[in-house]
């Protein structure tokens, strides 16, 4: 699954388009299979013929004896010619190259770091995203098709995925979480039916399991830990349903398009602390509330770079989003600021993040100190007179363009 949440992506499998084909690696690995056993014939009839003519004069007069002992001599003669040596140098050739795989290693790594980040802002801010709240299961899941071509061959080597769909990510707070489910877990059967595996198999499955939790509150899920066979409960998860994503993109930015989120690598690289990355994503979720509808401008552009490709070619060039109107901008501010506060984060240094982000880079970001600090004035007040965490309203933003 391609976001926190079965339900989001499932919705989303029908209408966004599918970014990579999936019958390519397996062609690869067989064509691969077959290229070690070519270069041995060739060496072998030179050698065989001057071995059977010198050890055959002496035993003669006896025709089954020398059959024996004439093999014995060909075997040590085998190992003065050099073909041997060749053989080892296709072997490299199953062992990912070592920067796709660091590559692909540190984006699994980031990604699980947004999701846990992400995972207080979604889960406890359901009374102001009504529009977006859907029940979830809390975890990512993939095979090893789930990546490009290109990186196939590097996830099954690098991550150790095949056609099976192997847990990536478990939302902390979910009902996921609280049923034992564990990263690196494989996943067998929803209920009773067994889901599938291959090239379209997270596709596939999320359809299953999307059929499975309508009208349930819990769904059965069997997962193989260890070599053993392990049934769950889980307990579904009221939350924002908002997909989260990685950019593959060293630019400094982040998207959200009505419904999803997304960070580029970037932007996560320049956060100095979870707190700070919870300031953006609570910026972008706060844009996805106010928003009246989809933006194609950035959904086009998260389409895009939320499949890892590591050229670093995938840069949305400037203009190619239009950016917010100031109303909205200073609506998302405050709106992220309470959503910060109800998930627990500390929202003391936001404003100075912000101020930090649109003086190092001014044509992307805007810095609304002003309304942040009267903002965070006004949630204090509320802590302290034990007051809901709710702006003052959350209807009739204007249209973001």
């Amino acid at each position: 699954m391609e976001s926190l949440h079965v339900s989001a992506d499932a919705q989303r499998a029908a209408s966004w388009p599918r970014r990579w084909c999936i019958a390519a690696p397996l062609v690869l690995l067989s064509a691969c299979a077959m290229q070690p056993p070519a270069p041995r014939p060739a060496p072998l009839p030179p050698s065989r013929p001057p071995v059977t003519v010198t050890p055959v004069p002496p035993p003669q007069p006896v025709p089954p004896p020398p059959a024996t002992p004439a093999i014995p001599p060909p075997q040590p003669a085998l190992p003065s010619p050099q073909p041997a040596p060749e053989t080892p140098a296709v072997t490299p050739s199953a062992t990912p190259a070592p920067d796709k795989a660091t590559a692909l290693q540190a984006w699994v790594d980031q990604q699980d770091r947004l999701y846990k980040v992400a995972a207080p802002l979604l889960i406890g801010n359901t009374e102001l995203c009504e529009r977006h709240v859907r029940q979830l299961l809390g975890f990512t899941a993939k095979n090893q098709y789930s990546y490009t071509d290109e990186l196939a061959d590097v996830a099954h080597n690098a991550l150790g995925l095949n056609g099976r769909l192997h847990i990536m990510s478990v939302l902390p707070g979910s009902g996921a979480e609280q049923a034992g489910l564990r990263k690196g877990d494989i996943l067998l059967a929803a209920g009773i039916d067994p889901l599938p595996d291959g090239p379209e198999a997270e596709h596939e499955a999320a359809s299953l399991i999307r059929g499975e939790m309508q009208g349930r509150s819990n769904i059965s899920l069997t997962v193989l830990r260890d070599g053993e066979r392990i049934p769950l409960d889980v307990p579904l998860t009221s939350a924002c349903a908002m997909a989260v994503d990685l950019g593959d993109s060293d630019r400094v930015n982040a998207w959200a398009d009505g419904n999803r989120v997304l960070v580029t690598r970037g932007m996560l690289n320049s956060t100095r602390s979870d707190a700070e990355l919870a300031y953006v994503l609570a910026k972008e979720i706060a844009l996805n509330i106010l928003m009246p509808s989809e933006r194609k401008d950035a959904a086009a552009v998260i389409d895009r770079l939320r499949v890892p490709v590591f050229d670093n070619t995938g840069m949305a060039p400037p203009g190619e989003v239009q950016g917010y109107q100031p109303a909205i901008e200073s609506r998302a501010d405050t709106l992220s600021l309470y959503l910060l506060a109800r998930a627990g984060y500390d929202i003391e240094h936001a404003p100075a993040f912000w101020k930090r982000l649109a003086e190092t880079y001014p044509e992307q970001f805007s810095s609304n100190a002003t309304v942040m600090e009267e903002t965070i004035r006004v949630i204090k007040d509320k802590v302290a007179q034990n007051q809901p965490l709710v702006p003052e309203e959350l209807s009739g933003a204007p249209a973001a363009q």
